[in-house]
C-alpha cells in the first residue's frame, strides 16, 4: 500500500524493549461493523417509469444481489471538500439503494431508494464518474440504461473550508431529476440485444462527456450503447464490436446492417472492464472461451486476445468447458502503469493471475504476467485490486464470509494475510439460576457491537405478526417494544391462573429465546456479504454487506499473533517481534501457550474472571481458580501441551515482559491540548473536522472495544500461564531468584494491565445517557464555577440524540480533537501536500485513544468529559471500578466520584470524597488545573484554593449544610492564615443564617478574625433577621465588644430604608429597653418621630409618630428627673444618611458639612409637648384628611392655622395654651368664618355644622330659628367671654376683621366690646371711615360719663365731684371732627359735626361744675 507522506505509523507510548517492528507490519486485519444503532437509515423513494415498450415480463428476471462502491478522486487529500466521503450501492431486484457516506461530517439526506418499473438490475450495473462539476452515475438494467446527473460536493459549498457538521449529500435535490428524460434514459435495443443471462457491464464517461455503456451481445461479443453528452444535443447510438475487427454502427432507429460472420457463444463475456485513456477507452472481456480480449472502442477494433488457459494448470475437461465465475478487475498507478487481476474459476479451486499491460510499437498491447495466486475457498463473492494487492471476499463451505489478502509480488509463499472477520453473535445465552431472563436477553440484544437496529426491527415485526407497530425507533424506543413483545406473547400464551416460579421462568426463556433466535436468523442475512469496496487513494477496505457496511482496519502485531493460527505463522512474524532470534521464538512459543490456554477456557471460567473484575476481586486470585479448573477437567492433555512448549522458552521473564511492555499504553508525557496556534485559522478549523462524522467514532471506537477485548484475553491467559508457571517451580525453566521476580513483579504488573484493558472494554459498551438541555445548561454553570469551562474537555454541544457509548461521546467531543491536533502538529512534509492513508491513521487515531483512555496515565480528559455531559452514573461506575487497583489521579477520581453523589443526592458521601481529594491537591493536574485562578493571583495555600472552589460549587448547587461541614474541616487545616481562616468563617456564618441557625451565624461571627468582615457580616445578620422578624433573637445576642457596632449597623439601616416597611427603629428601641437604656431608647423613638411627620404623610403615619413621641415621653419618665432629657437628633440624622447623594454648591463641588453644629437639649416637658402636638396632627388628620400631606411636620404656629382653617377652634386654643401662643388666629379665623357664613348661601351653612360640632359649645340651641351663622357667631362669642386678656386683643381683632370685610359689627360685639374698650372701638370706626357710627358713639360715650347709661360702657363712676376723674378720647374726637370738616358740603356731615360739638360743650359745662364742686370740696 501507498505510504503516507508525512505520518508515520504511530506505536503505543511506553517503556524500551519494544517488539521490533511494531505497528511496521500488519499482516492481519480486523473487521469492524459501521452498523448504525441508530433509527434504519431513511431512505427517501422515487420510482423510475417504464421507458417506451420496456416488456414487464423481462423486466421479471431475477438476478442476485449486488453492491459497490465509488471513492472520490480527492478523499485523500487532506484540505479536499470531498475528503474521506464515497458513495456506496445496493442492488435488489427492480431497486437501487444509494447511499453517500462521510468520515468527517453527517450528511444530510444522504439515502435514496430508485425503484426501476418492469426492469430488474444488473449485478454489478452501477458505476459512477466524476468530473469537475459533476457526479454522473451510470445505470443499467435489463432492458434499459440511465444517467444520473448530480452536482460534485465541490460545487454545493461556496468555500472549500468544511466547518460545519453536518452537511448536504449530492442526492439533496435528486428529486428534481427528471427519470424520464430521453437524453439521460434509453431502452436497451433488441437487436444486436442483450446476451440472456448475462450479468456482466462496464459503463464510462467519454472524453466528450457522453455515457458509454458496454454490454454482452446477444449474439456473442459486445455491443457499445453512447448516450450524447448532457448539454450537447445529439443522437443515441449502438457499436457492435466483432472478431473480425468490423464496427457495424446502428443509428437511432435501431435497424442494424447485415451482421457478418458467425458469432459463436464462446467469446460471450463473463466480465467486462474498461480503462479510459486520452481520447480512448479500452474494453477488456474476460470470455466464456477462457481468453481475454481487449478493444480500442476509439479505433474500432481487437487489440488484443490472450489465453488465460496458458496460465492455468488445469484438466483438459476444463479446457472444453464453457467458463462460469471468472471475474476481471483493473487497477492503474500513475507510477506503475495498468493492472489486470484475473479469477479463473474451476470446480476445485480458484486461481488469481496478476498481469501488467505492455505496450509495444504500432500500438500492440500484450500481457506481462506478474503473479498468480491460488485459493482453495470455493465460492468467491468479490475481489477488489490494487498495484501491489488482492482482496478476496469468499464464502467457505461453512457458509462463514472469509476476507483475506495477499501482496502478490515477491510473495514466494503465496501465503494469504488473514482478516479477523466480526462474529456473529452467539447462539445460545447461558443463563444462570441467579439471573432474570429477561434481563441477560436485552443485555445481549442492546449490547452495542451485537445486534444492528435493523435486525432487532425486522424480528420484532415477524413476532408481533398481525400487530401494527412504529418500526421508526430509536435505539431506547425499541428496546422498550421489544420488551412489551415478548411480554405480551408470553402473557397471551398463559392458560393457568396460578403457576410456579419456576414454570414461569422456563416459560419466559422460552420466549426469549424464540425472539433471540429470531434476531439472530436476521442479523445473520443482514451480515451476508455483498462485495468489497477499496479506496484506491486512502488505501481504505470497505465491506458492503447486505444490511450495512463494515471496515477493515489493520490488527496490532500482538493481536495478529494472538488470534492468528499456528499454521499461518510465518519467520516474517518472527522477525517482527524481534531482531534477536532467540527472543522472537520465545515469544512466539508463549503465545502459542496463551492460544491453547484460551482455547481450553470455558465459558463459564471466562464469566468467572470477567465477574471477579467488575466485583472488585483480584483478578490473580480468579486466575489461580481457572487454573485449578483446568488441571481438573484436562481431559486432553491441554497442560501437558502447554507444559511441554513452556520447556522450549529459554527466557519465559524476559518474553513475559517483553509482551506486557508492548501492550502498556502508559506515558508520563501528556498529549498537546489543542491545535498549533501557529498554523492559519483555515487549516486548523479544517483539521477540527477530521474524523468528525458518527460513523469515523463509532468505528475508530469499535476499534477500540476490539484490542481491549483481545488484550484482556491475552492478560487473563497470561495470569493463568503465570500461575502455571509458579505451580511448575521448576528451576530449569525459572531459576530461583528469577520465580521470585516473576511472582513479585510479573504478576502484579500483568493484573493492572488486564484490569485496564477490562475498563476500556466496559467503557466501550456502556451507552451513554441522553441529558436535556437544560440539564446540560445547569451543569455547565455548575462547572463554570469550578472555572473548568476552558477545558476541551468541556463542551457546550448538546448531546447527539443516537445512543453512544461513553467512549464514543468521549472521542467525538473531546479526545478527536486532541488526537488530530497531536498528529497535525509537527508534520515532516507541507500538510498541503499530505495524503490520508487509512490503515495508518485508523492506527494512529485507535492509539492515541487508548492512551487517552489509559486508566494509569497522568491525564483525566475521560472522567471531565463525562462530567461534563452529565454521565454521572457512568462515571461513577468507572470511578469505582478504577478505584481499588490504579493509583493513578486518586484525588481526582475521588473530586468527580463527590461530584456524582451530589448528583445523586448523597451529601455525606460526596464531602467524605471532597475531603479525601484535598490531600492530593498539588500533585495531580487535573486538580492542579482545578485550583488555578483566572487572574492568576495566588490568594492562599493551593488547598485552601481547593476548599474555596469546592464550597463555590456546594453554594450554588444550595447544600449549605454541606458547606458549613466542609468549611469547618478546612478550618483545621487553614492553621493561622487568617485571611483562610476569616473566608471560611464568613462562610460558615453565611450559611447558617441561610439555614436559620441564628445562634450558630452569631457564633460564627464572633469567631471571624477579620474585622471588616466580621462587620460585614454583623450587618448581614441585623437586616435578615429583620427581614425574617426574628427580632428576639436579634435582640437578645450578647454582642460582647460589638454592642456600639451593632447600634451603629440598627441606626444606619434605620435612616437609610423606607420607615414604613422596615421596623428599624422599633428594633433599636427594643434593643436600648433590652438593655434598660431608656434615654437612647427615647431618643430612637424621637428621632424616629420626626422622620414619620417629614416622610410619611398619611394618617397611618401620624398615629405612629404619636405612638413614638408617646414612647419616648414614658422613657424619659422612668428616669430620675435630673437625667431626663434627650440630645434633639440633629440633621444628618434625617438627611445626611448613608446612600444618599452629597450636598453641591452651584459649581458640582461638595459642600463641607457644618462644624460648629449646635446641640439642643430636650426635657420631659418639650417631649410632652411633642407628644401633644402630634395627637393635635393626628385630630386634625382625622377630622381633614386633605390636610395629611402637611400636617405631618409643621410646627406649632402652622398647626394653629390649619386647625383654624379645618374649624377646629377648640383644638387650635388648646394647641396656643400648650405652646403658651396668643390666640389672635383662632379669634380671626372664626371671624372670617362667621363672615362667610353670614356672606354665603345654603351650601356653606350645611358644611359649617361639621365643624361646628368639632367644637364644644355651652349650649347648643337647636330650635328652626337658629341657623349656623347664629352658632358661629355665639361660638365667637363665648370664646371672646372666655379668653380675656389685656388691652382686649382680641375684641380688637376679631372687629377689625369685620371691619375690613365690610361686615356690619353685630350689636353684642359693639355692646361688648363697649365696655371693655369704647375708646378702641372709636379709633377702628375712625379706620374704616364709619364716621356716623363714630358719631354715635361719641354720643353714647360722652352721656355715659355724663351718667347716662354708664354702665353699657364699663363705667363705674360717672362724672360727679367725688367720684373719680373720667375722660374723653379727645384725640379720636378731634379726628372725627376733623374728618366730618373735610366735606363742608355735605349737610349731613355738618349736622353730625354739630351733634358732636353740642354734646362736648355740654359735656364741658358738666366738667367744669363737676370741677369747681371739687375744688370746693377741697377748699373746706
Amino acid at each position: 500500500m501507498a505510504s503516507h507522506p508525512c505520518l508515520r505509523p504511530v506505536e503505543p507510548c511506553g517503556g524500551g524493549g519494544k517488539m521490533a517492528a511494531a505497528g511496521a507490519l500488519e499482516r492481519s486485519f480486523v473487521e469492524l461493523s459501521g452498523a448504525e444503532r441508530e433509527r434504519p437509515r431513511h431512505f427517501r423513494e422515487f420510482t423510475v417509469c417504464g421507458i417506451g415498450t420496456a416488456n414487464a415480463l423481462a423486466g421479471a428476471v431475477k438476478y442476485s444481489e449486488s453492491a459497490g462502491g465509488f471513492s472520490y478522486l480527492e478523499s485523500g487529500k487532506l484540505f479536499a471538500v470531498t475528503r474521506n466521503r464515497f458513495i456506496h450501492w445496493k442492488t435488489s431486484g427492480d431497486t437501487l439503494e444509494l447511499v453517500e457516506e462521510s468520515l468527517d461530517v453527517n450528511l444530510l439526506n444522504n439515502a435514496v431508494r430508485l425503484k426501476f418499473q418492469n426492469c430488474s438490475l444488473l449485478p454489478g450495473g452501477v458505476h459512477v464518474s466524476e468530473t469537475q462539476n459533476h457526479v454522473i452515475i451510470l445505470i443499467l438494467t435489463n432492458q434499459t440504461v440511465h444517467r444520473l446527473l448530480l452536482p460534485h460536493p465541490s460545487r454545493m459549498y461556496r468555500s472549500e473550508l468544511v466547518i460545519e457538521s453536518q452537511m448536504q449529500s449530492i442526492f439533496t435535490d435528486v428529486g428534481k431529476v427528471d427519470f424520464r428524460d430521453p437524453c439521460n434514459s434509453q431502452l436497451i435495443p433488441a437487436v444486436p440485444g442483450l446476451s440472456p443471462n448475462s450479468t456482466s457491464s462496464a459503463a464510462w464517461l467519454g472524453s466528450d462527456g457522453e455515457a458509454l455503456f458496454a454490454l454482452p451481445s446477444a449474439s456473442g461479443g459486445i455491443f457499445v450503447l453512447k448516450l450524447p453528452s448532457y448539454d450537447i444535443p445529439g443522437m443515441v447510438s449502438v457499436v457492435e464490436l466483432k472478431q473480425s475487427s468490423v464496427m457495424q454502427r446502428l443509428l437511432i432507429g435501431w435497424m442494424p446492417t447485415a451482421i457478418r460472420g458467425d458469432q459463436g457463444p464462446s467469446d460471450r463475456p463473463l466480465a467486462l472492464a474498461v480503462h479510459c485513456v486520452e481520447h480512448d477507452a479500452f474494453i477488456f472481456a474476460l470470455c466464456q472461451d477462457h481468453k481475454l480480449r481487449m478493444w480500442s472502442y476509439k479505433d474500432q477494433m481487437c487489440l488484443m486476445v490472450a489465453d488465460m488457459l496458458e496460465y492455468v494448470p488445469v484438466s483438459k475437461d476444463f479446457q472444453l468447458s464453457i467458463g462460469t465465475g471468472h471475474k476481471l478487475r483493473l487497477a492503474y498507478s500513475p507510477s506503475m502503469g495498468l493492472y489486470l487481476g484475473l479469477f479463473m474459476h474451476s470446480p476445485k479451486r480458484g486461481q488469481f493471475c496478476i498481469f501488467q499491460l505492455v505496450s509495444t510499437e504500432n500500438n500492440r498491447y500484450s500481457l506481462d504476467h506478474i503473479s498468480s495466486v491460488f485459493t482453495s475457498q470455493e465460492t468467491l463473492i468479490d475481489f477488489a485490486l490494487t498495484s501491489t494487492d488482492i482482496w478476496a471476499l469468499w464464502h467457505d463451505a461453512e457458509n462463514q464470509t472469509v476476507v483475506r489478502y495477499i501482496t502478490f509480488e515477491h510473495n514466494v509463499a503465496g501465503q494469504w494475510n488473514s482478516v479477523f472477520m466480526h462474529s456473529l453473535p452467539e447462539e445460545e445465552i447461558i443463563i444462570r439460576d441467579d439471573q432474570d431472563p429477561r434481563e441477560m436477553y436485552l443485555q445481549t440484544l442492546f449490547t452495542p457491537g451485537r445486534f444492528i437496529n435493523a435486525a432487532l426491527c425486522k424480528a420484532l415485526q415477524i413476532f408481533c405478526r398481525g400487530t401494527e407497530r412504529n418500526l421508526d425507533l430509536s435505539w431506547s424506543e425499541l428496546k422498550k417494544e421489544v420488551t412489551l413483545a415478548v411480554e405480551s406473547e408470553l402473557q397471551g400464551s398463559v392458560t393457568e391462573y396460578e403457576f410456579s416460579q419456576e414454570e414461569f421462568r422456563n416459560l419466559q426463556q422460552e420466549f426469549w429465546c424464540k425472539f433471540y433466535a429470531c434476531c439472530l436468523q436476521y442479523q445473520e442475512a443482514l451480515s451476508h456479504p455483498l462485495a468489497l469496496h477499496l479506496n484506491p487513494h486512502t488505501n481504505m477496505v470497505c465491506l458492503l454487506k447486505k444490511g450495512y457496511l463494515s471496515f477493515l482496519v489493520p490488527s496490532s502485531l500482538v493481536d495478529h499473533l494472538y488470534l492468528h493460527p499456528d499454521d499461518d505463522l510465518l519467520a516474517e512474524d518472527e522477525a517482527a517481534i524481534s531482531d534477536d532470534v532467540e527472543v522472537a521464538r520465545d515469544v512466539m512459543c508463549l503465545i502459542k501457550c496463551l492460544r491453547l490456554i484460551g482455547e481450553s477456557v470455558t465459558m463459564d471460567m471466562s464469566v468467572m474472571m470477567e465477574m471477579s473484575c467488575y466485583n472488585l476481586q483480584s483478578p490473580e486470585k480468579a486466575a489461580e481458580q481457572i487454573l485449578e479448573d483446568l488441571i481438573t477437567i484436562d481431559v486432553e492433555n491441554v497442560m501437558e501441551d502447554i507444559c511441554s512448549k513452556l520447556q522450549e522458552i529459554k527466557n519465559p521473564v524476559h518474553a513475559i515482559g517483553l509482551l506486557l511492555r508492548e501492550m502498556d499504553y502508559e506515558t508520563e508525557v501528556e498529549m498537546e491540548k489543542g491545535f498549533n496556534p501557529a498554523q492559519p485559522l483555515n487549516i486548523r478549523m479544517n483539521l477540527s473536522q477530521l474524523y468528525g462524522g458518527s460513523t469515523a467514532g463509532y468505528i475508530v471506537c469499535r476499534g477500540v472495544c476490539k484490542i481491549a477485548s483481545t488484550r484482556f484475553l491475552i492478560c487473563r491467559d497470561l495470569l493463568i500461564l503465570q500461575h502455571l508457571l509458579l505451580r511448575l517451580g521448576d528451576a530449569a525453566i525459572l531459576g530461583a531468584d528469577q520465580l521470585f521476580q516473576a511472582q513479585q513483579d510479573l504478576l502484579h504488573r500483568t493484573s493492572p494491565l488486564l484490569l485496564c484493558y477490562y475498563l476500556i472494554k466496559w467503557g466501550s459498551q456502556c451507552l451513554a445517557t441522553d441529558v436535556p438541555v437544560d440539564t446540560l445548561e445547569s451543569n455547565l454553570q455548575h462547572l463554570s464555577v469550578l472555572e473548568l469551562t476552558d477545558s476541551g474537555a468541556v463542551t457546550g454541544n448538546k448531546f447527539v440524540s443516537s445512543p453512544q457509548t461513553i467512549v464514543e461521546l468521549f472521542f467525538q467531543e473531546v479526545a478527536r480533537k486532541y488526537i488530530i491536533a497531536h498528529l497535525f502538529s509537527q508534520p515532516k512534509a507541507p500538510l498541503s501536500q499530505t495524503g490520508l492513508n487509512w490503515p495508518e491513521m485508523i492506527t494512529a487515531v485507535t492509539n492515541y485513544l487508548l492512551q487517552l483512555l489509559w486508566p494509569s496515565n497522568p491525564g483525566c480528559l475521560f472522567m471531565e468529559c463525562l462530567m461534563a455531559n452529565c454521565q454521572y452514573v457512568q462515571l461513577q461506575d468507572y470511578i469505582q471500578l478504577l478505584h481499588p487497583w490504579c493509583q493513578v489521579n486518586i484525588g481526582s477520581c475521588r473530586f468527580m466520584l463527590g461530584r456524582c453523589y451530589l448528583v445523586t443526592g448523597e451529601g455525606q458521601k460526596a464531602l467524605q470524597c471532597f475531603r479525601q481529594a484535598a490531600s492530593e491537591v498539588g500533585k495531580e493536574e487535573f486538580l492542579d488545573r482545578l485550583i488555578h485562578s483566572e487572574d492568576g493571583e495566588i490568594v492562599s495555600t493551593p488547598r485552601m484554593q481547593y476548599y474555596d472552589k469546592v464550597l463555590r460549587l456546594l453554594d450554588v448547587i444550595g447544600l449549605p449544610e454541606l458547606v458549613i461541614q466542609l468549611a469547618m474541616s478546612a478550618i483545621t487545616e487553614a492553621g493561622d492564615d487568617w485571611k483562610s481562616q476569616a473566608t471560611l468563617r464568613t462562610c460558615i456564618f453565611k450559611h447558617h443564617l441561610d439555614l436559620g441557625h441564628n445562634s450558630q451565624a452569631y457564633e460564627a461571627l464572633t469567631h471571624i478574625p477579620d474585622s471588616s468582615r466580621r462587620l460585614d457580616c454583623l450587618r448581614q445578620l441585623v437586616v435578615v433577621l429583620c427581614e425574617r422578624s426574628q427580632l428576639q433573637d436579634l435582640v437578645e445576642f450578647p454582642y460582647v465588644n460589638l454592642h456600639n457596632e451593632v447600634v451603629a449597623i440598627i441606626e444606619s439601616r434605620a435612616r437609610a430604608v423606607d420607615l414604613m416597611t422596615h421596623n428599624y427603629y422599633e428594633l433599636l428601641y427594643a434593643f436600648h429597653i433590652y438593655r434598660h437604656n431608656y434615654r437612647k431608647a427615647g431618643t430612637v423613638m424621637f428621632e424616629y418621630g420626626m422622620r414619620l411627620g417629614r416622610e410619611v404623610r398619611t394618617l397611618r403615619g401620624l398615629e405612629k409618630q404619636g405612638n413614638c413621641y408617646l414612647a419616648a415621653v414614658n422613657c424619659l419618665r422612668l428616669i430620675r428627673p435630673e437625667y431626663a432629657w434627650i440630645v434633639h437628633p440633629a440633621s444628618g440624622a434625617v438627611c445626611d444618611r448613608p446612600g444618599a447623594s452629597p450636598k453641591r454648591n452651584h459649581d458640582g463641588e461638595c459642600t463641607a458639612a457644618p462644624t460648629n453644629r449646635q446641640i439642643e437639649i430636650l426635657e420631659l416637658g418639650d417631649l410632652e409637648k411633642e407628644c401633644s402636638l402630634a395627637r393635635i396632627r393626628l385630630t386634625l388628620a382625622q377630622h381633614d384628611p386633605s390636610a395629611v400631606a402637611v400636617a405631618g411636620s409643621s410646627s406649632a404656629e402652622e398647626m394653629v392655622s390649619l386647625l383654624v382653617q379645618a374649624g377646629l377652634f377648640d383644638t387650635a386654643i388648646s394647641l396656643c395654651q400648650t405652646f403658651k401662643l396668643p390666640l389672635t388666629p383662632v379669634f380671626e379665623g372664626l371671624a372670617f368664618k362667621c363672615i362667610k357664613l353670614q356672606l354665603g348661601g345654603e351650601a356653606a351653612q350645611a358644611e359649617a355644622w361639621s365643624w361646628l360640632a368639632a367644637n364644644q359649645l355651652s349650649s347648643v340651641i337647636t330650635t328652626k330659628e337658629s341657623s349656623a351663622t347664629d352658632e358661629a357667631w355665639r361660638l365667637l362669642s363665648t370664646y371672646l367671654e372666655r379668653y380675656k386678656v389685656r388691652n382686649n386683643l382680641y375684641h380688637h381683632c376679631v372687629i377689625n376683621k369685620l371691619l375690613s370685610h365690610g361686615v356690619p359689627l353685630p350689636n353684642w360685639l359693639i355692646n361688648s366690646y363697649k365696655k371693655v374698650d369704647a375708646a378702641e372701638l372709636l379709633r377702628l370706626y375712625l379706620n374704616y371711615d364709619l364716621l356716623e357710627e363714630a358719631v354715635d358713639l361719641v354720643s353714647e360715650y360722652v352721656d355715659a360719663v355724663l351718667g347716662k347709661g354708664h354702665q353699657y360702657f364699663g363705667i363705674e363712676f360717672p362724672l360727679s365731684a367725688t367720684a373719680p376723674m373720667v375722660w374723653l378720647p379727645y384725640s379720636s374726637i378731634d379726628q372725627l371732627l376733623q374728618a366730618l370738616g373735610e366735606n363742608s358740603a355735605n349737610s349731613h356731615n355738618i349736622a353730625l359735626s354739630q351733634k358732636i360739638l353740642d354734646k362736648l360743650e355740654d359735656y364741658q359745662q358738666k366738667v367744669d361744675k363737676a370741677t369747681r364742686d371739687l375744688l370746693y370740696r377741697r377748699n373746706l
